[in-house]
């Protein structure tokens, strides 16, 4: 399967998550669900790309992924983002985040 916003391929199974950041925030924390969206937040402002980053980094770390199986599909500019992350399936992303509170 392409992918529309990079033009690469996803090799294996992925999910596509939902998720809700909220920058600027005391410490770097998984804050919840609402739904089915993720709720983070992050120390990085949202500037030029630093939050990001930050988000992308944290959710590596968080799911024992490299960051090279994690993607931002759409909202790069907004709070509201989806993620795809290469090489989990549905179940698996959400027991690893249930085990794991940073």
């Amino acid at each position: 399967m392409m992918s529309p916003a990079t033009g690469r391929r996803a090799a294996g199974p992925h999910v596509i998550l939902s998720l809700r950041v909220q920058p600027r925030a005391s410490r770097n924390a998984v804050a919840g669900w609402t739904g089915d969206t993720l709720n983070i937040r992050l120390m990085a402002p949202p500037v030029e790309g630093a939050a990001n980053a930050a988000c992308l980094t944290f959710l590596a770390d968080l799911l024992d992924l490299p960051l090279s199986q994690l993607e931002i599909l759409r909202g790069e500019r907004s709070r509201q983002k989806m993620i795809r992350i290469t090489g989990l399936t549905q179940d698996t992303l959400h027991a690893r985040l249930s085990h794991k509170r940073p």
